[in-house]
Formats: structure tokens, C-alpha cells, sequence
């Protein structure tokens, strides 16, 4: 890779990192080719990203971004996670990383904090965005079907005692 290739590189993951919501770094060591692209497959489908790079080129790109103070977690064979949801690429590599005992979590980075493991697991174990928008359909929907039941039941109650007249 050239120095041009480099700069590139830098540059957009540093976009990347600007534009993110949750990092996650990862150790990974033996991970198959098949593996990786299955992981990358799992990590697409929730709108998230998996990349394997230099260490030394992401602590270059992490440099000026919210991220910044994730770099001393770069050390051996790293890779990341990211997403612009906080909750679908931990959740997603974390459930791999159970699956998989050659990828560990050793932390990462939200809005400018750094992660711990443990609070990495915590975001994992939240449910997504698309799991809270349904819980809040749901919630906004349950009243106006009670007060419809409740609204037609007498309705109903006459209609059944007329019908049971007339069968008389």
C-alpha cells in the first residue's frame, strides 16, 4: 500500500469514525475466511460495519474525532465494529463473539466514552431501534382497541339478547 493508498484510507475511516455512534474493538486471531464474511454479512443486515486495519492507521484516523480517547485500546490483532445505531453493532458482535471463541470484545466507544467490556455487553443486551419503535406501536395502539371493544360491547350484548328473543 502507497502513501496515497494510506492517506485514503486514513481519511475515510476517519469519516467513518466522525460519523458513528458505537465503536467496537475487537481482538481477533483464526478467524476463517468464511467466518469473517459471515460476520460482515450479519453486521450489514443490521446497518453496521466490521473492518480489519492497521493499528497504526486507525489511531491516525481516530485522531481530531469524539473517538479519540479509544486509541490505547489498539494494541495486537484488532479489528472494529461500528454502527450509527448504539445498540446493532454490539449487539450483533457480541452475539457472534458467544458463538465464536476466536473474536473477543476488549471494549470500544460511545459518543465519546470509552467502553468498558462489561458496558459494551450492557449496550448488547439492550433491545434495537426497530424492536422499540414496535414495543411503541404496540403501546399506542393497545388503548384505542380497549376503547373500541369497550364502545361496541353493549352493541353487541343487545344484538345477542334480540337474537335470542327472536329464537325464543
Amino acid at each position: 500500500m502507497n502513501r496515497e493508498e494510506k492517506a485514503e484510507l486514513i481519511k475515510k475511516l476517519n469519516s467513518t469514525f466522525n460519523n458513528a455512534g458505537v465503536v467496537v474493538v475487537t481482538h481477533q486471531s483464526g478467524l476463517t475466511v468464511d467466518e469473517s464474511t459471515d460476520l460482515r454479512v450479519k453486521m450489514r443486515e443490521v446497518g453496521a460495519r466490521y473492518q480489519v486495519a492497521k493499528n497504526r492507521i486507525v489511531k491516525l484516523a481516530l485522531k481530531d474525532t469524539k473517538y479519540e480517547n479509544i486509541i490505547d485500546l489498539f494494541s495486537g490483532p484488532t479489528a472494529i465494529a461500528v454502527s450509527e445505531d448504539p445498540v446493532s453493532a454490539p449487539k450483533t458482535i457480541f452475539k457472534f463473539a458467544k458463538e465464536n471463541d476466536k473474536l473477543s470484545i476488549i471494549g470500544g466507544g460511545l459518543d465519546g466514552k470509552t467502553l468498558s467490556v462489561d458496558e459494551v455487553k450492557q449496550l448488547a443486551s439492550l433491545p434495537s431501534l426497530d424492536e422499540l419503535r414496535g414495543k411503541l406501536v404496540g403501546l399506542i395502539k393497545s388503548p384505542s382497541q380497549k376503547l373500541a371493544s369497550v364502545a361496541v360491547a353493549p352493541a353487541n350484548k343487545l344484538v345477542n339478547v334480540l337474537h335470542a328473543k327472536a329464537n325464543q
